[in-house]
């Protein structure tokens, strides 16, 4: 028997209205696009004030029209919960967020329930249960590569395998990462050109940010930035919410083969490209605290930072 998601409230609080709904249910697309683009420019302000209204218009739309495309937007909309929970660490709200993706997936178009075991394996990734994450993943890959078609099917098998990838990295299980970044790398094949769909990036350049990101956990941090400078050689289309964590593990290399002025560099990107990114993300806050404790001479670039991200220095 399938499981409702109540109607009448939402995860931050007071209560769907039917009157709004029918209002703004043909809005419902272009509020969901646009709480998307504040979520890429990495506007996490915007998102949290806008996010509510957008999943109580979702909400009430679904249970209305019972459509998958509207359960669709539902799943979408929590998954934009989630990501906006793991980016400040609120791991109570991101677990209840995949939760509630994962019933609204039930009701939608096959693709959400990928979506939903992507985030789920996130949330399991952000609390460090990285063996569990990967469980999820190989579990929707099998079914991903059953319910799924078309460009759903490489979407979904991409952005699950680059969540594989990453979990994988955490481990420090090389096979394992190499069978993800290899997979990735094949399906990535079928997009000239990175795509968004979900609010989810994936694509050539996508991957490669993953595969940057998971070379440094696996301290092969050379390679990581002879991947970045490929990267960035072929020009960036990527947004903020790619590019931010991107110059973060730039800095992260340097810094482990004894660049200071390079990591600090690379923060500074980082902080220039997605501030409120920066702020609360752990590999900014660490590069942060690292580099001020082996700065013992005055430095003005990283007094200036550590004076944004609200470090004493």
């Amino acid at each position: 028997m399938r499981r409702a998601l109540p109607p009448s409230t939402t995860p931050f609080g007071g209560s769907t209205s039917p009157t709004r709904h029918r209002h703004t249910l043909k809005d419902l697309p272009c509020e969901l696009a646009e709480l998307n683009e504040h979520r890429h420019r990495t506007e996490l302000s915007a998102v949290l004030q806008k996010l509510p209204g957008v999943l109580a218009d979702a909400t009430n739309c679904a249970h209305a029209t019972q459509s998958p495309d509207a359960w669709t937007r539902v799943a979408d909309a929590y998954s934009v919960v989630y990501w906006l929970a793991a980016r400040h660490r609120w791991m109570h709200l991101a677990e209840l967020a995949v939760m509630k993706q994962r019933l609204a997936a039930e009701r939608a178009h096959p693709i959400a329930a990928t979506v939903a075991a992507r985030d789920e394996a996130g949330a399991f990734l952000n609390s460090g249960d990285f063996a569990g994450g990967l469980a999820i993943v190989d579990r929707a890959v099998v079914e991903a590569e059953t319910t799924l078609r078309g460009r759903d099917r490489a979407y979904g098998l991409g952005i699950l395998h680059l969540r594989g990838l990453t979990l994988a990295g955490r481990l420090k299980e090389k096979a394992t990462a190499e069978r993800h970044i290899e997979a990735a790398w094949q399906v990535a094949e079928e997009f000239p050109e990175d795509i968004v769909d979900h609010g989810i990036h994936f694509g050539p350049e996508n991957t490669a940010v993953h595969v940057i990101s998971t070379a440094s956990d696996m301290e092969d941090y050379r390679e990581s930035l002879n991947t970045a400078d490929d990267l960035v050689r072929g020009g960036l289309t990527l947004p903020a919410t790619r590019v931010g964590p991107l110059h973060m593990n730039i800095s992260r290399s340097k810094l482990a083969l004894g660049d200071r002025g390079g990591a600090l560099e690379s923060l500074e990107a980082a902080w220039d490209v997605a501030p409120e990114m920066a702020r609360v993300h752990p590999t900014s806050q660490e590069l942060m605290r690292v580099l001020t404790s082996l700065h013992r001479r005055s430095n003005p670039r990283l007094t200036r930072l550590a004076k944004r991200a609200g470090v004493p220095f």
